[in-house]
Formats: structure tokens, C-alpha cells, sequence
């Protein structure tokens, strides 16, 4: 027999994680399988942008992220063994109370990985591993998939994401259109260093001259100050990265000061070549697309893993309105929405990249704090008002964070609900009924100008009005089970 689930997630990255956490709190019955036989454990995407942030800060995660990372350090470029100019790759921002997360944070995958695990086992889901996935076959009620094990699962929706190389897309035999973003190939390592080695956890060390190709050393959050993240490109096209503890110790004796007895550990080591990457397509019938199996990144710009958790935050709460009886059409949004945004972002990694890998690139501003996206252009996005002008907070905008006394639009908007917020109007608000809305009011505040605001519950403004007429239409209209109560507020 089968074992029954609403959603199979193939892949335990921060994906797979990110959507399993957010259907638990959500009730869903959601099976979350992993090939390997443990969380992935190196450094890999370790930065997160703003964006990732806030969604995190909603998850309930972010105090544990805080607390197991740290701001981005300062670039220090060398020649040899002689240290030379200090700058910041990444512009610093002031918080502000529309943005109180302004600045990337650094924390090694597997550390984030962790405390996305912590949080979906309080909340009651785990982790299946050492199950890859053999097949599936879907049919108009669910999915089928057989397990190398020879077990099954019967879904009603399965999600991949499942990574680069993904299983369940060639399965459904999506193809992906890309291309090579830089022909040479490049090894990236964790790396444990001896107390005596002449490199300080207070710069993020590059070396643009290195001899075969430059390296940039980077001090990853522990406990001691010695566990760096090495990226090193090979100028020769042709060759191939040495992964071994010997091969990364001798390319680091080799290109930088440090000496092979400097290299107390190798904890994890790889090699790829940057490639972007776009699947054709995001959904086939029952299955999804999600991650890196959807969009494969170039990691300048750090923006591969952001985006791959902001597609699971998007998917989530459809599939969880749909399985409590929303229109199946919901679903095809997740596509609509995330697609585009997938390109557009797969174009600014390409760019950093050949703007500069290694070495004195050019800095990185807003374009890679992913605040800026937005859903306008979508079918579930309705704008109500006239005349608004150039600068005004348009239903598809994310919803800004903001303070007045004791109350904190975020934690407002914090759970798995909608909200219908009053932002500076005695507008009546309809009583609602439902487990996943709730209705607030808010002072004046002009970053929103005035009106009222119904926030998707991935915190973008999904309706605005000059008052709450047609906000109840609208959510029945998208089946979000919510009804209109006697009397309003």
C-alpha cells in the first residue's frame, strides 16, 4: 500500500525545508525526502539577502539565524603575501521601520539548513532520509512515486526541489534553457586553519592574481575564528579541480601565504562550472518546480538560495488553500509570478559574475537585496484605487514593516494568514470569518499612504482600496475560505 500525503517534497535544502515549515504551521500533512543520508553540510549559498529575512522573521527562525551568523566583513585584496586595499563588496544600509533588515547576513547552508530543521520538527514535520526518488506517475487526482527503496507515496501534489540536477525534472522531462556563464572551472571548500595561520577572521581575503587563477578566503561564523570558505577559479579552462583535502590544502599553498601545515581540516570541497539556467516551465499537472531544480544561479550575488526560498514561501500557502478546497487555477499563479522573476534574477548573477568573480568587482547594491520584487503584473493582484501617484504603495508591492506605539506591522502580518490592514482611514472593515485572515487598523503611516490594504499571506499587498468595498469579493473569489460576518468593524 501507498502511503498517503497531500504534498511530497523531494529535497531537504532550504527549499524542501522552507515549504515543509511553512505547510506544518499550516496544517498540511506534507512528507518532506532526502537521497542523502543527512542535511547537506557545507557553507555552499551563505548569504541572505534582506528579503529572505523578513520571511524567515515570519517563519520564526530569524533570532536562530542571528545567532549562528554575522554581518559580511570587509574585502581585503593581497599580492601574495602582502595585504593592500580594504572595501565592502556589499553596500551598507542603514535600517529603517519600512526595512529593519537592511544588510545581507552570513551563515554558512548548512547552518540555515539546521535551523529551518529545528523549526519544522517543533512543529511536528521531519525529514525522510536516504530516500531517492526512482519514479512517479500522476494522474487527475494525485501523484505516484516509487522510491529506490521499492516503498511508495501517494500525494495529492509533489514539489521538487530536489537541486541542479533534479530527479523528479528530468523525470517529467522538463528541459532547462541556459547557457555556460564562465567557461573556467572553480573549487569551492570549508576549510579549518591552524591558530598560527597569517590570515585574521576580520577580512573576507582575496588574492585577483593568484598564480593559475584568484582565490577569495572567506571567515565563516564558529566557534574558534578558523573555518573559511575558499572559492578559487582556474584560468585554465581545461583543468580540473583537485577536491581531495591534499588537492585544496596544496592550491591554497600554492596561491596564497598560507602553507599546507595552515590546513588543520577540509570539511567539505566541490567543483562546478557557472551555468545559468531556466526550466521551460515550473509545473507539470500535479508537480511543481521549485529552487535550484527550477533556476540554477551563478553564486555571485548570492541570490541561487534567496530566490529558491521565496519560490517555496510563494508555493506554500497555494497549495495549502487549494488542498482546504481554492480553486485548482490558484496553483498555475505560482508560475506566473515566479517565472519572470527567476529570469530576471538569473540575469543579475550573470552579471556580477563576469563583472568580476574574484578581486575588486564592482560593489553590489540594492539590485541584489530582492526588495524591489513584486507581483503588479499578476493575475491575482487587483489595484482599486485612481490617480495614485508615481511613488504610492501599489496593491502587488511587498508590504512594508512600520511602528506606531506597541504595534508592528509585521507581527501583524506574521503567520499563515491574510491580513485586511486600515492604514490612516475610518474605513468600516467587515467582520471576517476564517482560520486564516484577520483585520487590523494602523495609524497614519506614509508608506502607505492612506486606504486599505489586504496582505497575501507571503506579505504582498494582494488588493488595495480607498475603503473595504469589493476586499470580501475578491478573497471569495480567489476560494480563500473566508466569509463576511455580521456587522463590521
Amino acid at each position: 500500500m501507498a502511503t498517503p500525503t497531500d504534498v511530497l517534497i523531494v529535497g531537504a535544502g532550504p527549499t524542501g525545508l522552507v515549504l515543509a515549515t511553512d505547510l506544518a504551521r499550516r496544517g498540511v500533512r506534507a512528507m518532506l525526502v532526502e537521497r542523502a543520508e543527512s542535511l547537506f553540510p557545507g557553507s555552499r549559498g551563505k548569504g541572505l539577502q534582506p528579503r529572505t529575512q523578513e520571511v524567515l522573521y515570519d517563519l520564526g527562525v530569524l533570532d536562530a539565524v542571528y545567532a549562528a551568523g554575522t554581518g559580511y566583513p570587509t574585502m581585503l585584496a593581497w599580492e601574495g603575501a602582502e595585504p593592500g586595499e580594504e572595501w565592502d563588496m556589499l553596500k551598507r544600509s542603514e535600517p529603517t521601520e519600512q526595512v529593519p533588515f537592511a544588510n545581507g547576513w552570513l551563515i554558512p547552508q548548512a547552518r540555515t539548513q539546521e535551523v529551518l530543521y529545528a523549526r519544522l520538527r517543533e512543529l511536528g514535520g521531519e525529514v525522510r532520509f536516504g530516500v531517492g526518488l526512482s519514479g512517479l506517475e500522476q494522474d487527475a487526482e494525485g501523484v505516484t512515486a516509487t522510491f529506490e527503496d521499492g516503498s511508495t507515496v501517494r500525494a495529492g501534489y509533489v514539489v521538487a526541489a530536489d537541486g541542479g540536477r533534479s530527479t523528479v525534472r528530468r523525470a517529467l522531462g522538463i528541459a532547462m534553457t541556459g547557457e555556460t556563464v564562465d567557461a573556467k572551472p572553480m573549487l569551492v571548500a570549508d576549510v579549518r586553519i591552524t591558530p598560527d595561520a597569517p590570515v585574521p577572521d576580520t577580512h573576507w581575503h582575496v588574492w585577483p592574481n593568484a598564480p593559475e587563477g584568484g582565490v577569495a578566503f572567506c571567515p565563516l561564523p564558529s566557534d574558534d575564528g578558523r573555518l573559511f570558505q575558499l572559492a578559487a577559479q582556474y584560468a585554465d579552462e581545461t583543468a580540473v579541480p583537485d577536491t581531495s583535502p591534499a588537492g585544496v590544502s596544496k592550491l591554497l599553498a600554492t596561491r596564497t601565504p598560507l602553507l599546507e601545515e595552515h590546513i588543520a581540516e577540509v570539511v567539505w570541497a566541490s567543483d562546478f562550472r557557472a551555468r545559468a539556467a531556466l526550466a521551460d516551465r515550473f509545473r507539470e499537472g500535479r508537480v511543481f518546480l521549485a529552487g535550484d531544480a527550477a533556476h540554477v544561479h551563478s553564486p555571485a550575488g548570492g541570490q541561487g538560495l534567496n530566490t529558491s526560498v521565496q519560490d517555496a514561501y510563494n508555493l506554500s500557502w497555494k497549495l495549502a488553500a487549494v488542498l482546504s478546497g481554492a480553486p485548482e487555477v490558484l496553483l498555475d499563479t505560482y508560475e506566473e509570478e515566479r517565472l519572470p522573476i527567476a529570469a530576471d534574477i538569473l540575469g543579475i548573477s550573470t552579471r556580477i559574475h563576469r563583472a568580476g568573480v574574484v578581486g575588486r568587482a564592482v560593489q553590489r547594491g540594492d539590485e541584489v537585496r530582492q526588495l524591489g520584487i513584486g507581483y503588479r503584473e499578476s493575475t491575482l493582484t487587483r489595484e482599486t484605487r485612481a490617480d495614485l501617484p508615481e511613488e504610492a504603495l501599489r496593491a502587488g508591492d511587498r508590504a512594508p514593516d512600520g511602528r506606531r506605539g506597541g504595534t508592528r506591522l509585521f507581527d501583524i502580518f506574521r503567520g499563515p494568514h491574510w491580513t485586511l490592514l486600515a492604514v490612516g482611514t475610518e474605513a468600516e472593515l467587515p467582520h471576517l470569518e476564517g482560520e486564516f485572515i484577520r483585520a487590523a487598523r494602523f495609524p497614519a503611516y506614509e508608506a502607505y499612504g492612506s486606504g486599505v490594504f489586504l496582505v497575501r499571506p507571503d506579505g504582498y499587498v494582494a488588493w488595495a482600496g480607498e475603503s473595504a468595498e469589493g476586499a470580501v469579493e475578491y478573497l471569495a473569489e480567489i476560494g480563500a475560505g473566508v466569509e463576511a460576518g455580521p456587522g463590521v468593524r
